[in-house]
């Protein structure tokens, strides 16, 4: 296991599947070795990145990102409802097609912290039920392609849920509800 030095890009790549693990470990051990990092690593990388959200001399989450990530790809302004914000976004070497989005609100708040599609990569293409399989589309793709989703509570801070009426592979609409952990799909329950 490696010593505490800085924290990587690698690390934090680890600290997003250590999450996504609950729901798919075999896709996250699959991720892990594509890495070269080890199960202890990522339990590692875990506890060290608890450890900074936690530490009473804590960085601001906007300034977190930055220290471990460098500077971000892109920097864009975001309107969301009557709110000018501001999305940073980085590269992510495990989903080349994908980008972590921080978005800021006004005064350097995070209000929202999650996996993207890049622009330029091609959106999957989501119109049954067979196509929401595990880290197939982002909470935003689901959301547009079976509009209109409905927000649910997740059942973490980097977890999020939607409620989707999903035509089923027959063409027969089904209520569903989708799964994302840090807005990367997870999981779809048929609950009707």
């Amino acid at each position: 296991m490696p010593s505490a030095g800085p924290f990587t890009p690698l690390d934090f790549q680890l600290v997003l599947l250590r999450r996504m693990a609950d729901h798919n470990a075999d896709l996250v051990d699959d991720a892990r070795r594509r890495l070269g990092a080890s199960a202890g690593r990522m339990r590692e990388a875990n506890k060290r990145w608890q450890a900074m959200l936690r530490s009473p001399r804590a960085r601001s989450a906007a300034a977190r990102y930055r220290s471990v990530l460098g500077e971000p790809e892109s920097v864009v302004p975001r309107r969301v409802g009557d709110l000018e914000c501001e999305a940073r976004r980085w590269p992510v070497p495990l989903w080349p097609d994908l980008r972590f989005e921080v978005l800021l609100a006004p005064g350097g708040a995070v209000w929202n912290e999650w996996l993207v599609r890049a622009p330029g990569s091609p959106a999957p293409a989501l119109r049954t039920l067979d196509d929401l399989t595990p880290w197939s589309c982002t909470v935003d793709e689901a959301a547009r392609a079976f509009a209109p989703a409905r927000p649910l509570q997740g059942s973490a801070p980097t977890r999020w849920a939607l409620a989707l009426t999903v035509p089923d592979s027959g063409g027969v609409p089904r209520e569903a509800v989708a799964e994302f952990t840090w807005g990367l799909l997870q999981r779809t329950a048929v609950t009707g």
